[in-house]
């Protein structure tokens, strides 16, 4: 699973390693910058191609997990 978000920069995906011993909503609150909402989602959701990986956008309204802490 994968932490997705926006920033002023565009899209910005967070990889949680599997050794943190923390559950993946932690990782998020933790890691995902202080009051932007982030969407946890599986890895196929996140296209492989990326070649124009900075193009890609998001509907900020599907952000609905949590916000960064």
């Amino acid at each position: 699973m994968k932490i997705i978000y926006q920033d002023d920069e565009g899209l910005a995906i967070i990889i949680p390693a599997d050794n943190t011993g923390l559950t993946i909503e932690e990782v998020a609150r933790k890691d995902v910058p202080t009051g932007l909402p982030y969407k946890i989602v599986e890895d196929d959701y996140i296209p492989t191609d990326r070649t124009f990986r900075m193009a890609w956008e998001i509907d900020v309204n599907l952000l609905t997990d949590g916000v960064g802490a």
